[in-house]
This record gives C-alpha cells, sequence and structure tokens, in this order.
C-alpha cells in the first residue's frame, strides 16, 4: 500500500513544473504538433520556459486586479494558451475553470453565470458576452499577460485550497462544478504506478484537446507530476495521424477513449513499426470491451490498460503491468485507494464479494473533489457517511476485480463526456410539435451506445427529425446531440405515470436512418 505524504502548504503549479524547472531546466515539458508529417515544426518547450512563461502568466492576472480565489473561465481554442493560463491562474493562487469550445453559447452563457467568474479568457468568435463585473481576457490582453515580468514564485497556497473546476453533467438539467483542492496532484499518484507505469523517462501523448478534464490530468499533470514530456496534438482530425505521432514523437505511452482506438483499427496501417517505441496503451473514459481488447493487441502486439475514473476524482481502479488484464473488467483499486461497495439501501455498510451495489470510494482519499459549487442537495447525494458514491453499480469478485452493473441513476456517457438526459430533454422539449419527449443510451452495436431521442409528437403535428435536430445543433454541444431520433405513439411509464426509463430501448422502433436526424456512430 501506497502512503501519500501531503504538506499543509502546495501549489500544484509549483509541484508540476517549478520543481523541474530547478531539477530539469532544460529537458523538454510539452510538444504542441499541428502537423503530423512534420514534427520538426512542432511547438517545444522546456520547463524552465515553461514555468517562467506560467509564472508571467500569474503575475499579467494578478496586475490585472484579479486575487486569489477568483475563477478564471477558459474557453480558449486547442492551443497552449490554454496550458499557460490553466497553470498560470493555479500558479497566482486563483481559480481556472476550462470549459470546452465545442458547448454553445447557451451552454457556455450558463457556467459563466453559474461559476461567478471574475474573468473569462477567449479568442477567436463567436464571443461569449459577459457581465460589466466579468473581465474579458482576448488575445491582446493574453499577449500581455505572456509579456509580463514573471512572478519569482508561485503562490504559497494550502494543499486543500481550491485549484481548479471542472464542469460535469448532474442528475438535474444542469451541469455542476467539481472543485478539485491543490492536493489532487498528490493523490494521482497512484494512478502513475498502477495504471500508466509513469516515469520521468516517458513521452506521455494524448489524444484529447486542452479543455477536457481527462486532457488536462493524464495528458499534462500526470507527466509533468513525473518530469516526463508530455505531448499533445492540435491538427487537423485525421484518424491515420495517430500511429504518425506515435512514431515521430516517439512515445512510450499514448491514452485515449476506446472509441479512437477502435477507430484506429479500422482506418490505420500498423503494419510498419510505428509503434515501436510504445510500450502500452491507456484507455479510460468509456468502457473498453473485451473484443476491442483483444483486436487491438492481435494488430500491434502492445498491451491495452483500462482505468475507470470519474471528474470528481479522476481514476481510482485500472489494470497495469503489475496487475493481470482481465477481459471485462477495468480492474483492481489502485494502491493505497479505499474502495467499497455500498448497499442500494442507503447504508454506508459495505457489502460482500459478488453482491452488486454502489461502487464508493473513501471521502479522505486525497484525489477526490473539495465538493460541488453552490449544489449543497447534490453534494449530500453522493456522500454516504465516510464514502463517496458517485452513482455507478459494481461488485468485487473473489480476486478484487471491479465489474460494473451500469448506473443506479440515468446519466448517459457519450465518448467519455457524462451527460444528462434531462437536460437533452429539456433543451429539446422547446421544438414545436413535441408532446414528451425521452433520451437514453441505446447500443446500437455489442460495443458501441449512442444517445437516441424518443419522440411523441403532438396530435396532428408534422415534426420531423430534422426540425429536432435543428434545436440540438443550435443548443447543445456536439456530443450532447442525439445521434437517433425515433418517433413512437407513447412513453414507458410507471402506474404513477412515472417514466420508465430503462424500458425505452424496448420499445419498437424504425432503426433505419431518420431523414434529417444526425449520423449514427
Amino acid at each position: 500500500m501506497y502512503r501519500l505524504d501531503i504538506p499543509d502548504r502546495l501549489n500544484l503549479a509549483h509541484h508540476c513544473l517549478g520543481r523541474n524547472a530547478m531539477a530539469t531546466p532544460d529537458k523538454i515539458a510539452l510538444i504542441v504538433v499541428t502537423d503530423a508529417a512534420r514534427p520538426d515544426l512542432a511547438e517545444r518547450w522546456t520547463y524552465r520556459e515553461l514555468d517562467t512563461a506560467v509564472r508571467r502568466a500569474a503575475a499579467g492576472l494578478l496586475a490585472q486586479g484579479l486575487v486569489a480565489g477568483d475563477r478564471i473561465l477558459l474557453r480558449l481554442p486547442n492551443t497552449s494558451d490554454y496550458a499557460l493560463l490553466f497553470l498560470g491562474a493555479i500558479s497566482a493562487g486563483m481559480v481556472p475553470v476550462p470549459i470546452s469550445t465545442q458547448l454553445t453559447e447557451r451552454e457556455a452563457a450558463f457556467l459563466l453565470e453559474d461559476s461567478g467568474a471574475a474573468a473569462i479568457a477567449q479568442t477567436g468568435s463567436p464571443r461569449l458576452p459577459a457581465p460589466e463585473t466579468c473581465m474579458i481576457l482576448d488575445e491582446r490582453a493574453i499577449a500581455r499577460l505572456k509579456a509580463a515580468a514573471p512572478q519569482p514564485g508561485h503562490a504559497d497556497t494550502l494543499a486543500e485550497a481550491p485549484a481548479y473546476m471542472i464542469y460535469t453533467s448532474g442528475t438535474t438539467t444542469r451541469p455542476k462544478g467539481v472543485i478539485h483542492a491543490h492536493r489532487t496532484v498528490v493523490g494521482r499518484v497512484p494512478m502513475h504506478r498502477d495504471w500508466q507505469g509513469l516515469t520521468g523517462d516517458d513521452v506521455m501523448l494524448h489524444a484529447g484537446a486542452f479543455n477536457w478534464s481527462y486532457t488536462l490530468g493524464v495528458g499534462l499533470i500526470d507527466p509533468w507530476s513525473c518530469g516526463a514530456t508530455a505531448v499533445l496534438y492540435n491538427g487537423p482530425k485525421d484518424i491515420e495521424a495517430w500511429p504518425v505521432l506515435i512514431e515521430a514523437v516517439g512515445a512510450t505511452l499514448f491514452a485515449a477513449v476506446p472509441s479512437l482506438y477502435r477507430q484506429m483499427l479500422k482506418y490505420c496501417d500498423f503494419d510498419n513499426d510505428r509503434l515501436v517505441t510504445l510500450r502500452h496503451g491507456l484507455a479510460a473514459g468509456e468502457a473498453l470491451s473485451p473484443a476491442l481488447l483483444e483486436s487491438w493487441r492481435a494488430a500491434t502486439g502492445k498491451q491495452l490498460y483500462e482505468a475507470f475514473g470519474m471528474s470528481e476524482c479522476s481514476t481510482f481502479i485500472s489494470n497495469g503491468a503489475g496487475t493481470p488484464v482481465r477481459p471485462g473488467s477495468p480492474g483492481k483499486p489502485q494502491g493505497g485507494r479505499r474502495v467499497a461497495i455500498l448497499p442500494l439501501s442507503g447504508s454506508d455498510q459495505p457489502v460482500a464479494p459478488g453482491e452488486v451495489g454502489l461502487l464508493a470510494i473513501h471521502r479522505e482519499e486525497p484525489g477526490l473533489m473539495l465538493g460541488y459549487w453552490r449544489r449543497p442537495d447534490e453534494e449530500r447525494r453522493v456522500f454516504l457517511g465516510d464514502w463517496f458514491a458517485g452513482g455507478d453499480l459494481a461488485a468485487f469478485d473473489q480476486d478484487g476485480y471491479v465489474w460494473f452493473h451500469g448506473r443506479a441513476d440515468d446519466m448517459m456517457n457519450a465518448g467519455g463526456f457524462r451527460v444528462s438526459p434531462l437536460e437533452v430533454e429539456e433543451t429539446l422539449s422547446v421544438c414545436p410539435g413535441i408532446a414528451e419527449i425521452a433520451v437514453a443510451e441505446r447500443r446500437v452495436r455489442d460495443d458501441v451506445s449512442v444517445i437516441v431521442a424518443y419522440v411523441v409528437r403532438q396530435d396532428g403535428a408534422g415534426v420531423a427529425a430534422g426540425d429536432i435536430a435543428a434545436i440540438a445543433e443550435r443548443y447543445l454541444a456536439s456530443y450532447k446531440r442525439p445521434r437517433q431520433i425515433f418517433f413512437v405513439p407513447g412513453l414507458p411509464r410507471s402506474a404513477n405515470g412515472k417514466l420508465l426509463r430503462r424500458d425505452l430501448a424496448l420499445l419498437e422502433v424504425d432503426v433505419s436512418p431518420t431523414p434529417g436526424a444526425p449520423s449514427g456512430a
């Protein structure tokens, strides 16, 4: 079992960059590739350069009149500026709030208002309107931040102080902010050992964008915590770029969602030894099917290690070099983690192996969130005594492996993003001609599920799939939009009128493509 020693005072930016800038100043910390075929043109930052740039950004933010504790919304394209402002805000003791550029103006405006951000960093267009009390950091302002004289060091923050906030879908119609402390950087150590096998000699290539919590954690924070090199790609979306990139940068670790590995197997050629430097791949965000695992092994000769986590705690269950893979299971609790299965009755007393219940992690886990931003009711619902239970159903087998049995609630998974069906339903219900609408995941292949909308038309209404798709495109991020739209005579309900969401998949529907609906998986 690992012992995690957390000092009383800790700054995440110093832990990731400041220490390495002193120990290995000239080592490459970050590579940003725009053209997979021309890695020589990639943007490269040493630890010294990156640490200095982050301290410049911190000084620039403070010079604008912002203070420690202020929340800074980051709505930026997929460039190194995202990393500089994310770590720069943390360095100054502020709280960055990274959001996706896929979000529509309506979705982003809610996060801006809900977070109470003192500033928003945004470039390009369209620009998000901000209240007079919110400072706007545009291209010129960001350039000034980057040119400021660097702070002499990183802010002296408490390990328990808020470091950053990530928004995730909740059980209501609106996302909620998950607040992480500076100590979370130490709470990630077990995953370095038991999942990633990460050391200072590694080159970590992550397939995600800068704004995603999976990328920020596994793609940046983890390699920098270990003194390794982080590589991100912001070029054209071309699935065949990934093997080229692995070879070009000498990646030893590659992290992605299972669906990307599936696409690589379909479209990429692995016969040219481009994966020679790769030790293994890392998969998280959605379940890794046994079929996909076996196909990847057969095609590449490389192992693929899965991990399970959540926005509230990152990964805490995984397999790795020290935990033999059992296809269908994401592995065992990482060393030092206190994980339990709690009964569905609401008791905080763990159940025996083999019994299905709520997957839970102890509230003293250093990687666990501080709490939900302005959501006390939702926060109370997820804590059972000394345990945090996020709603996943699972069971331990006799050997300590975890096996999943779905969700206790109705949350959906869209390519690694958690999506609330209530949020999607509320948004689409404004479409004229809809009497009722229900949204759920529907399995379209053995290892693929998509978001589907089931619609009951008003009497005499001619609402079509294209009408609903147009509303989704205007108001919902692409990953929240239904991929199929089915018109049904009625929705399954209980005797008291409650929607039986799990019975939606039993409805008889025409599974052929619906004209005007978004494309399927």
